[in-house]
């Protein structure tokens, strides 16, 4: 049997809105561009550490996750990305081992999307499926805030 290798191929700018602490430093405004699902330029409020810590491994520069944070009791940052990776409205992207990308780091770096933060879109083969943190497709309106807390009851 063959095996079968994952080709990310994820190409363009994301500009973190969360803050994020990576090993007792606290990153903010966090830029990482992408090509050909690598990460290329990086900058940040210190973007000389972001870099050092980018460039440990050949593995730190890819992306090892990629996640949409739905939790409604989860509405604000606090800068634990345990917690804010899971706030609703937002996305993460980790840079760093997952799956078949080995690395010695995996860093979760958070940005939410609803209009408070300055909103936002994420976009799947061409169709829209959330816009300003809230899902808009028929197949995903029951994990909106309103939606999922009234399933809860």
């Amino acid at each position: 049997m063959e095996e079968q290798r994952h080709v990310c191929s994820i190409n363009g700018t994301i500009r973190y809105n969360i803050p994020s602490n990576y090993q007792g430093f606290v990153f903010s405004d966090i830029t990482l561009s992408f090509r050909d699902g690598k990460i290329v330029e990086a900058s940040a409020n210190d973007s000389r550490r972001l870099n050092q810590i980018l460039d440990i491994d050949e593995g730190a520069r890819r992306i090892g996750e990629f996640a949409i944070g739905v939790n409604p009791y989860v509405n604000r940052p606090i800068i634990d990305t345990l917690f804010d990776e899971k706030m609703t409205g937002s996305i993460h992207l980790a840079a760093g081992h997952g799956g078949k990308t080995p690395s010695a780091i995996h860093w979760d770096m958070v940005q939410c999307q609803t209009p408070e933060f300055g909103g936002g879109e994420i976009w799947f083969d061409g169709r829209l499926i959330r816009k300003d943190g809230l899902f808009v497709v028929d197949e995903l309106l029951a994990l909106n805030p309103v939606e999922f807390l009234k399933a809860e009851k």
